[in-house]
């Protein structure tokens, strides 16, 4: 039985097409390690990241350091796919031939005919997990259509492509059935779901259908685009329980100058009105939201918008990029990167600080609630959770004294909470929710 590491970098879709490939592997006999550094593993898989700059180093270097692994005869076989590779694969062929071969993002079913492997239709939904067992990403479609004028994606990816309801539903259901609780909804653009296949949006469709799903107790929707979002999501959202009151917006800019110039296809009046319906309909629901600084053109003005913008909505949780250029997309072709760096970086970091104290605020307003909450891991003092308005990861910890009881990871607790911290909230737990 020949050892396979796979080793996954980027976003939550590598790591699912990553668990895709080790199912495959795994059924076909391999013995199938995960990110491994310590591993006598005779083949080595590579899931890059090609998206912006430090990722893209990132999946480099990780190559490099398996490439003189190989030299040193510690690996057999090295293959690298995903992002990175479907970019710059000829590049990368010239500058580190030790890799046997690079296959694109979409084209990874290569690296089984190169290891001998069958790709059975009926393992189509099959995953071996790298999250923790009582969660789980599925990825309802692939590439997006908008063609933002800093994002390379579409040129990676391509065109939305949206995976048939019913194979989703099946993965759903075989990740229920090994213990998987929380199944966080993925897709460069989630609302798009269905146009291609079925000629309209279907995401509240399959939210609901989702909902039916016997174990399933929490369901979380990420990168929802604001242009044209469907009605039925917002419907679906305040009305099934299962639905956490819980949404991924990235809405990048605010100033209608700078959406134009991003192609962004919605302008500032539209957001507003976008937030408002969501509030009015989910008063509870946390809004997440991704910014973008620096973008080329961006004035003192459009940033003082993109400030006031953050001081209304008052997010949940927010994140900062500064613009970087990317080859290929509209704004590295048409637009000068104007904006010095020492701005860029000004200007997040304004913008974080006056997050950390929205942040502080939103927290306190939660001290004496009562939440239900699912504990994903012990870290020294303390149990680590998270309520419905917190995904893995990316989002704010539950903190839990482990001194007073014992709990299980990957089960539910009502806890109460205690105090508030910036980016983090203390609870006490009340009792367990089988």
């Amino acid at each position: 039985m020949r050892k396979i590491n796979v080793i996954t970098l980027g976003c939550s879709k590598n790591t699912v097409d990553s668990e895709h490939i080790m199912a495959r592997l795994a059924a076909a006999g391999y013995e199938v390690v995960n990110d491994s550094d310590r591993t006598d593993a005779q083949v080595v898989v590579i899931n890059t990241c090609g998206f912006i700059a430090d990722a893209k180093q990132e999946s480099i270097e990780m190559i490099l350091r398996a490439a003189e692994a190989k030299k040193a005869g510690k690996i057999e076989e090295l293959f690298v796919f995903g992002c990175l590779s479907q970019r710059y694969a000829d590049e990368l062929r010239k500058e580190i031939p030790e890799v046997d071969e690079y296959f694109g993002a979409r084209s990874w079913d290569g690296i089984l005919e190169r290891l001998n492997v069958k790709n059975k239709s009926e393992l189509i939904t099959d995953r071996r997990l790298t999250t923790p067992d009582h969660y789980a990403y599925l990825k309802i479609g692939e590439g997006c259509n908008w063609m933002c004028g800093y994002c390379a994606i579409p040129l990676i990816r391509g065109h939305h492509v949206s995976v048939p309801m019913e194979q989703i539903e099946e993965e759903a259901r075989k990740l229920a059935e090994r213990g998987v609780r929380e199944l966080i909804v993925i897709a460069q653009d989630s609302t798009y779901y269905g146009m291609d296949l079925y000629g309209e949006r279907k995401l509240g469709e399959l939210l609901r259908r989702l909902c039916r799903i016997e174990g399933i107790r929490w369901i979380r929707l990420h990168y929802a685009y604001p242009a044209g979002f469907p009605d039925d999501v917002i419907q679906a959202m305040a009305e099934e329980p299962k639905i956490c009151k819980y949404l991924d917006i990235p809405f990048q800019h605010i100033s209608d100058s700078q959406l134009k110039a991003m192609r962004r296809r919605h302008t500032k009046a539209e957001a507003y009105a976008l937030i408002e319906r969501l509030r009015r309909a989910i008063p509870d629901l946390a809004l997440r939201t991704t910014l973008m600084v620096g973008y080329p053109g961006e004035t003192e003005s459009d940033f003082e918008e993109l400030i006031q913008f953050v001081k209304d909505v008052k997010f949940d949780r927010l994140g900062v990029f500064t613009y970087s250029e990317e080859e290929g997309t509209y704004s590295a072709r048409e637009l000068s990167d104007d904006i010095p760096q020492e701005i860029k970086d000004g200007r997040a970091a304004r913008i974080m600080t006056l997050q950390r104290e929205i942040s502080l605020e939103n927290n306190r307003r939660h001290v004496g609630n009562v939440e239900q909450v699912i504990i994903d891991s012990r870290q020294g003092d303390f149990y680590v959770g998270r309520t419905q308005y917190d995904s893995p990861d990316v989002d704010e910890e539950i903190l839990i004294p482990a001194d007073r009881r014992r709990l299980m990871k990957g089960h539910f607790y009502k806890a109460r909470i205690t105090s508030a911290a910036d980016y983090d909230l203390y609870a006490e737990v009340l009792e367990h929710i089988r």
